[in-house]
C-alpha cells in the first residue's frame, strides 16, 4: 500500500491526546518520522512514542516543552535540529479553549489564549520555516477553529486567538512561498475529543443538527486533512483555509 508521508520529517504540538494524537498515529502508518510534541513527559506518551515507532519502523521522537516557556521553545528545537533530519512538515496543533461571554472574560485568560493558541506557535513557526528554507521545501499546517470564522458566542477570546493564527498563515504562505514552503490552515468544527464528552448530551446533540451531514467530526478528520496538507499531493496548495466541520456555515447557523 502506498504510503502518503513515506520517508517525511514531521514536527507536531499538542499529541498527548485527542486530535495530535491522532494525527501522529495516522502520519507513522503513512510512513512520516514524527517529533510528537506534549507539555510534560508522562509514561503514556513515551510507550505509545516507543510502541508507535515499533509498530510502524519509524521514529517517532517524543519532545517536551511548555508552550508559554520562551526558552522551552528555544532548547526544542536545538534538540531538534541536534537530530540533524530535514524538516518537511509542521502542524501546530497544541492549544487550550475558554468558554466566557465578552463581558466576563477574565484579561489573565484572555492573555494566556493569545499565549498558546497565537503567540507560541508564532515563534516556534519562525524557528522551524529556518530550518525549511535551507532546504527550499516545507508544508506548514496550523489548526485553526470554526469559531475564528464564525464568532461563536462565548467564543470572543478563544476564536479571536485562533483568527490571529489563521491570519498569520496567510501572510506566511506568501511571504515564504518563493522558498518552497506552503502554508495552510484547518478550522475544525466540534470534533469528538475527551473534552467534547464532557460536554451535557443536548448540547453534542445541537451541534450535530446544525451539520449538513449531521454528525460531530471524529480526530480522523482532521488527521487525515492534515496529512494530505503534508504530502506531495497537495504541492500546489498554499494559503488555504480548510473547513472540516460537517457542513456548519454562518448561513446555516442563522
Amino acid at each position: 500500500m502506498m504510503k502518503m508521508l513515506e520517508g517525511k520529517n514531521v514536527i507536531v504540538t499538542g499529541t498527548a491526546r485527542g486530535i495530535g494524537h491522532k494525527m501522529v498515529e495516522i502520519f507513522a502508518q503513512n510512513g512520516a518520522n514524527v517529533f510528537a510534541h506534549a507539555r510534560k513527559e508522562t509514561q503514556e506518551h513515551k510507550q505509545f512514542c516507543e510502541q508507535l515507532t515499533v509498530k510502524e519502523s519509524v521514529q517517532i521522537i517524543p519532545v517536551y516543552f511548555d508552550l508559554q516557556d520562551e526558552d522551552a521553545i528555544k532548547d526544542a528545537v536545538k534538540s531538534i535540529r541536534s537530530t540533524k533530519l530535514s524538516i518537511d512538515g509542521l502542524v501546530n496543533n497544541a492549544g487550550v479553549t475558554y468558554n466566557a461571554l465578552f463581558q466576563m472574560t477574565n484579561m489573565d485568560e484572555l492573555r494566556k489564549q493569545f499565549e498558546v493558541n497565537f503567540f507560541a506557535p508564532y515563534l516556534f513557526t519562525q524557528y522551524i520555516s529556518k530550518l525549511m528554507i535551507r532546504n527550499k521545501k516545507g508544508s506548514i499546517v496550523n489548526v485553526s477553529s470554526s469559531a475564528a470564522l464564525d464568532g461563536n458566542s462565548g467564543k470572543s477570546a478563544y476564536g479571536a486567538s485562533k483568527a490571529a493564527l489563521l491570519t498569520m498563515t496567510l501572510s506566511i504562505a506568501e511571504e515564504l512561498g518563493a522558498s518552497g514552503i506552503r502554508a495552510n490552515v484547518i478550522c475544525p468544527g466540534v470534533t469528538e475529543t475527551d473534552m467534547v464528552s464532557t460536554m451535557p448530551e443536548y448540547i453534542s446533540e445541537v451541534q450535530k443538527e446544525a451539520a449538513f451531514l449531521k454528525k460531530l467530526g471524529k480526530t480522523d478528520d482532521i488527521a487525515n486533512t492534515a496529512m494530505y496538507l503534508l504530502s506531495d499531493y497537495s504541492s500546489y496548495i498554499t494559503g488555504q483555509v480548510f473547513r472540516v466541520d460537517g457542513g456548519v456555515t454562518q448561513y446555516s447557523k442563522r
